[in-house]
């Protein structure tokens, strides 16, 4: 392959850093930029730069804000009694998408993963534990991934929180709507009919 020049070399390397992007489509995705107009490149620098400079995270839930608090904490109308405990900010915006809870947010930003290194206080868990005692909250929803990490983070914050808390729960797991059992992993179909409930 024909030597490129350094800053399109340079704008590949940091394309292919992306999460998902492998290096034929930061390829591809460089050379976009290269045929775009000066106009558009600048725009797309510009909206990473104020991303950067004016993008944070809400001290008091560590959800994406701009400013201290995130629109979801200074909100008049959420139920501060309910918290709900997710992974990601990528997580409340797909709870939000629901339009089904009410309440409010803790982000842990990971899961408990000691292979890699991450325990709870890189989670702010120790946050949570005092914000939960503070705050008069009577329920949390621990909705951490179904996989072994947030099944883990799931326990370990159900016996944190069970001392402080009336209720503690966990979104159920199951079949998905328009799903055939016979296509069901065994985990599955385990999980959705010990979460039966009445019609």
């Amino acid at each position: 392959m024909p030597q490129l020049p350094e800053p399109l070399e340079r704008l590949i390397q940091e394309l292919s850093r992306l999460p998902g992007v492998g290096p034929k489509t930061a390829q591809r995705l460089a050379f976009h930029l290269l045929r775009a107009d000066r106009q558009r490149a600048d725009s797309l620098a510009q909206a990473i730069g104020d991303v950067k400079a004016r993008i944070g995270y809400c001290e008091r839930c560590y959800n994406i804000a701009e400013g201290p608090l995130c629109a979801i904490c200074t909100s008049s109308r959420r139920d501060a009694s309910v918290l709900c405990v997710v992974e990601s900010a990528l997580d409340v915006l797909a709870v939000e998408r629901t339009s089904e809870f009410n309440g409010l947010y803790f982000v842990l930003h990971g899961v408990i993963s000691p292979i890699d290194g991450i325990g709870p206080d890189q989670l702010h868990i120790p946050h949570l534990l005092d914000r939960v005692r503070e705050e008069g909250v009577t329920e949390v929803i621990v909705a951490t991934d179904a996989d072994i990490e947030g099944e883990a983070t799931a326990v370990y914050l159900q016996r944190a929180l069970m001392p402080l808390v009336a209720t503690v729960t966990r979104p159920a797991h199951g079949l998905p709507v328009g799903g055939d059992l016979e296509y069901a992993d065994e985990l599955t179909l385990a999980r959705a009919l010990a979460g039966r409930r009445a019609f």
